[in-house]
């Protein structure tokens, strides 16, 4: 397995930055945030652009540019990270997201990349069924040009339900196993995986071990992030209640993650590709010392079990 991280914590970096600060700090490779024009974002985490895909599709010396500096870093790029809702309530939103998700995986095979990370969405005003009823519609023509491409597309596991903005049912569906089995039967696209986050589970009091076996094939990426339930807090307000108001976010060794026995899992179906953390624990936020210093301390926790 290879480490790395995802870019959107060295937000304000440009990507030279980004990718020196990689190689200085040891990394293997950078899952490449590609949000649009790295413009306004309604959410933490969202919005940082180190890799511009629509310039990489017209300006072939930059995108030369994109590759031959990864390579004088040695840093190799796991993935191009762009996580919107792609079911966006909002037909003006959704068309927005989807062309630029199209775009940022034209701009991976470009590159040389072959990997997509992202979000399949949620319409979260609506029940699972009716969501269900319009992903295939919305989804064959994004896997079909990744397939022609010969590009992967990763979901991550993230419900994105954290507070108010995003009640009642969060802006992903592809949550749960039960989830994972009903949209790869809708889609069943070789190239259609996960990108594996066991925090996610941990505070939907899911079993984040077990379905590492069953879906062993459809591991594309990995993401070590953790995840600290406060028991007090969840017997104050319940599991009805924000996500936020008894969990948060928090680096690999701080939470309630097993993070041997994840590891262990991921050894065992024979899982030997690129492993990003992903920051977002507010306690290193305050300055960009503290911001290195997440990078530093995670990558050093999980040099325990991947070298």
């Amino acid at each position: 397995m290879k480490l790395g991280f995802i870019t959107s914590i060295l937000e304000g970096w440009t990507y030279e930055e980004m990718m020196d600060t990689a190689k200085e700090l040891g990394f293997q490779c950078a899952e490449v945030a590609c949000w649009p024009g790295g413009g306004e974002s309604e959410r933490r985490y969202a919005g940082v652009c180190h890799i511009d895909c629509e310039r990489v599709l017209v300006d072939d010396e930059y995108a030369k540019h994109v590759c031959d500096y990864a390579k004088k870093s040695g840093i190799e790029i796991s993935s191009l990270a762009f996580y919107p809702n792609n079911l966006d309530p909002d037909p003006a939103k959704r068309a927005a997201n989807n062309e630029h998700l199209m775009n940022v995986i034209r701009a991976s095979a470009k590159l040389g990349v072959g990997m997509v990370t992202t979000f399949i969405g949620r319409d979260q005003n609506l029940c699972i069924e009716d969501n269900l009823a319009i992903v295939k519609d919305v989804w064959t023509p994004i896997l079909d040009l990744a397939k022609e491409l010969g590009v992967k597309v990763a979901i991550e596991n993230c419900p994105m339900l954290f507070g108010r903005d995003q009640w009642p049912g969060g802006q992903n569906i592809m949550t749960t196993p039960s989830n994972w089995r009903k949209v790869f039967e809708l889609l069943p696209y070789d190239n259609f995986g996960i990108n594996y986050d066991p925090s996610h589970f941990v505070w939907q009091m899911i079993d984040y071990i077990k379905p590492i076996y069953e879906f062993k094939d459809k591991i594309f990426h990995v993401h070590y992030k953790d995840i600290k339930v406060y028991p007090d807090k969840l017997n104050d307000v319940g599991i009805m209640a924000y996500p936020l108001d008894f969990m948060s976010p928090k680096l690999p060794g701080l939470g309630d993650v097993d993070w041997g026995k994840y590891v262990s899992a991921l050894t065992d179906i024979g899982y030997d590709g690129y492993t990003c953390l992903e920051i977002e624990d507010r306690a290193f936020e305050s300055s960009k010392e503290k911001v290195l210093d997440s990078l530093i301390l995670s990558k050093r926790y999980m040099e325990q079990f991947v070298i």
